[in-house]
């Protein structure tokens, strides 16, 4: 069959021959042009000569030009003669064909950097148990630098880089003044609603005031701060480091001298530990304020409310709380500063990074609550 050039040179022609072995010939410009017409023609005419397993020879030599889809073409008759189970023989092969050629050769010599195919469950476990070594060998590499670069901030303050400890301290915490107070003022507002619906079956609507405080003091009031400023603050440590790591700017630090830990890390720590408990003692306030705008619909008013409060509260109450938001803090900043240190390359990594920092903190938040539950029982607090 002849099919006319595209431009100068043979038009490009083919002839199949069945026999022993079978031969599929091809001459003149084996061009995209020529490739469009022919592609399924000659694939159904390599697979009844191969049918059956016979030798099939593809003589190439009366092939004058040769461009990728032609290359494609070849390959792709190769595959279609070896899945055929046909031993496939290539005759005439020229420079340019082979050159065509050697890239389609190179793929299917390559070899997936990881299959999983076949992989047993001894080997995930393995290959888990390996990527959890690897994670806690970071998480406590990283934890014992950020505990000597504080350890040199107290014996050494005034080399603590205390403005950018301050506007840190700004944006996590004054910043966040508004929706900590709208959380704040609607959790006392439904808690002492809730509760009110309960208590006045008894006629201890009163009680309320106890119920709030406590709850706020000792477990609402850190918690919802911690949660809020994991997503907040958290996130926003975690995307400007990794920024930074994804701009090479960390090892621009390291090539200056720098520690990135004592650089970057050590104000954005200090930060958190400042603003979280004071944080969490606003939001007490807040939630108080709320609860005692919902007593008023039920007769109680602002002095009797406030009262209450202050005979509920003891002082391990207000205590217990402020440690548990100095440790959800320091977590919060820690667990933000790691991911982005940890961030690789791209900017999809840094979003990454931020989602990892955020439900990090949060599963940590969660369980250092239950722990400091149980401790606080056993402690009598």
């Amino acid at each position: 069959m002849d099919l006319p050039a595209a431009g100068s040179g043979q038009p490009f022609e083919y002839d199949a021959t069945a026999g022993s072995p079978s031969r599929l010939r091809l001459g003149g410009r084996l061009d995209v042009h020529a490739v469009e017409h022919v592609w399924g023609v000659l694939r159904r005419e390599a697979k009844q000569l191969g049918a059956g397993g016979s030798p099939v020879v593809v003589d190439v030599s009366g092939v004058e030009y040769c461009d990728g889809a032609g290359a494609a073409l070849l390959h792709a008759l190769e595959q279609d003669l070896a899945r055929a189970g046909a031993e496939v023989r290539m005759e005439g092969v020229g420079r340019m064909v082979q050159e065509q050629l050697t890239p389609y050769r190179e793929l299917d010599d390559m070899e997936p950097a990881r299959d999983g195919s076949g992989r047993g469950g001894w080997s995930g476990l393995l290959d888990g148990v390996d990527s959890v070594g690897r994670a806690a060998y970071s998480l406590f590499g990283f934890v014992g630098e950020l505990t000597r670069a504080i350890g040199s901030a107290l014996r050494h303050p005034r080399q603590v880089r205390w403005g950018d400890t301050l506007r840190v301290a700004e944006a996590a915490g004054f910043q966040a003044l508004p929706i900590v107070s709208l959380i704040a003022f609607l959790l006392g507002v439904i808690l002492a609603f809730q509760s009110a619906i309960a208590m006045r079956q008894f006629g201890g609507e009163i009680f309320v005031a106890n119920l709030v405080a406590v709850s706020l003091f000792r477990e609402l009031g850190p918690l919802m701060m911690a949660i809020l400023l994991a997503g907040r603050s958290g996130a926003a440590f975690a995307a400007e480091i990794g920024t930074m790591k994804v701009n090479e700017e960390v090892n621009a630090l390291k090539t200056m001298g720098l520690d990135p830990v004592r650089f970057l890390v050590l104000p954005k720590v200090l930060a958190g530990l400042l603003v979280a408990p004071l944080l969490a003692l606003y939001a007490n306030m807040i939630g108080l304020i709320g609860a005692a705008v919902v007593m008023q619909g039920f007769g109680i008013p602002w002095v009797a409310f406030f009262n209450q409060v202050t005979s509920a509260l003891s002082a391990s109450d207000l205590f217990s709380g402020l440690v548990k938001a100095v440790v959800f803090g320091l977590v919060i900043a820690a667990v933000g500063c790691l991911r982005g240190l940890q961030t690789g390359s791209g900017a999809a990594s840094v979003g990454l990074s931020t989602t990892s920092a955020v439900v990090t903190s949060i599963i940590l938040i969660v369980v250092l609550d239950g722990v400091f539950a149980v401790l606080f029982y056993h402690l009598g607090v």
